[in-house]
């Protein structure tokens, strides 16, 4: 007999890999996206009770999939008995009005169930994940449901990813599917008129998703390659079902481009490293040649980039510079301030004004920087301080310096960060 861990992990795998396509094909079949994951869950149960005694079936995804039909079958038959939705549902099954709330006798039978359908997959997906990223939910909604329904973590994972409690994260899904429901939100693809503004609130959940995992926003770990490969694989998942949104290509350009350095951004004992003192020989180059391939794309549309491709365009000049100082800075600074215009911010300020330094000297980005001071921005991060100082270090002017770094300290909060912070302190002391 095989051993039923094995068959167990098993249950994970296949739900890991094809949880989104059964949620989407439960929610087209049933209409309701909060039963859908529901019935899934259900079927994932009893799958870790039946699999481990009977085997892994031919077909594990399909199985799943029968036996979520077969309990919507019976959650329709407790809410309206006889009902005409039932009748027809029924028919489909081909049981004839019989009551069964047992998978299959044959359980890999459900190879050609006709809700797997290949040519609606993509859109059972693509429908997925407009539903999850709804603009009526919340930020942190968003980002639990999606990792829940379309990534396929578990409450746990999620929370341990993003360091809050699971009772948090299953609450946020709870009431994220309560007001999807309340909403009356349709499971669908948006049209046409909709579906910018839409695509525009999943791309910004996968690029949060992205953004948690290269920069952790709390804890002594600063990557959580885990959170941010999650990011890159639903990013290639969009890139396939929405192929002619060259935004689409810009944030999977972005993804690829900035994990491509992720092997040198810590050192053998986890401490963080900057830029300039990366090691580039191992920068993961077939990442980088995957991330200038998505940017190629992007711009071959002809559309001009979005906010995600100009951002992939300043990473892809960090990836193709055999060092910090025979980098592109002043086309950087260009790309910034076309950023900027397209998607004004303080941080693009400030991030420009770091590329001006580097390309004119500091003296040329300190005014920048104060500008920055003066309109009190980003009065609750530590990145202006430590900005600042770095440009009165290059300036020469070192207690002002001193006094930036220990205000820095006081608002920096990951413990990675402080590292950086303190080193830079006590090489001035």
């Amino acid at each position: 007999m095989a051993d039923p861990t094995g068959r167990r992990e098993a249950v994970a795998a296949v739900w890991r890999i094809e949880s989104a396509r059964i949620v989407g094909a439960l929610a087209r079949y049933t209409g309701d996206f909060a039963l859908a994951e529901d019935l899934a869950q259900e079927a994932v149960a009893e799958a870790l009770v039946t699999w481990p005694r009977d085997g892994v079936p031919r077909n594990p995804a399909g199985w799943l999939l029968t036996v979520g039909r077969r309990r919507a079958i019976d959650a329709f038959r407790r809410r309206s008995a006889l009902d005409d939705r039932y009748a027809a549902l029924a028919r489909d099954l081909g049981e004839g009005g019989a009551v069964s709330g047992s998978p299959p006798a044959d359980p890999s039978g459900a190879a050609d169930d006709v809700l797997w359908d290949p040519d609606q997959i993509d859109d059972d997906v693509l429908a997925l994940m407009f539903t999850a990223c709804h603009p009526v939910l919340s930020r942190e909604s968003r980002v639990a449901l999606t990792l829940r329904v379309v990534g396929g973590l578990t409450s746990d994972e999620i929370a341990q990813a993003f360091l809050t409690p699971t009772a948090t994260v299953q609450a946020r899904i709870t009431r994220a599917k309560k007001t999807l429901g309340a909403a009356r939100v349709p499971f669908r693809v948006p049209a046409a008129g909709e579906r910018a503004e839409r695509l525009g609130s999943v791309l910004n959940v996968i690029y949060l998703i992205f953004t948690e995992g290269a920069s952790a926003s709390s804890g002594d770990t600063p990557i959580r390659l885990d959170l941010a490969g999650e990011a890159q694989r639903l990013a290639r998942v969009l890139s396939r079902l929405v192929p002619d949104e060259p935004e689409v290509h810009g944030l999977l350009a972005l993804l690829e481009l900035t994990a491509a350095r992720f092997p040198a951004r810590t050192a053998p004992d986890g401490a963080p490293v900057l830029l300039e003192d990366q090691d580039r020989s191992r920068w993961d180059h077939a990442a980088i040649r995957r991330g200038r391939a998505a940017l190629a794309r992007a711009e071959r549309a002809g559309r001009g980039l979005g906010a995600y491709g100009l951002q992939a365009a300043i990473a892809e000049c960090h990836a193709v510079a055999p060092s910090v100082g025979e980098t592109d800075w002043r086309r950087i600074v260009l790309i910034y301030e076309a950023l900027g215009r397209l998607a004004p911010s303080p941080v693009i300020d400030l991030n420009r004004a770091v590329a001006v330094s580097m390309a004119e000297g500091p003296r040329a980005a300190l005014p920048l920087v104060d500008a920055l001071v003066a309109a009190e921005a980003l009065p609750h991060s530590h990145l202006l301080p430590a900005v600042r100082a770095e440009l009165l270090i290059r300036l020469g002017r070192t207690e002002e310096a001193r006094a930036e770094l220990t205000r820095a300290l006081k608002l920096c909060p990951t413990g990675h960060e402080r590292h950086i912070l303190t080193r830079k302190l006590t090489a001035l002391t």
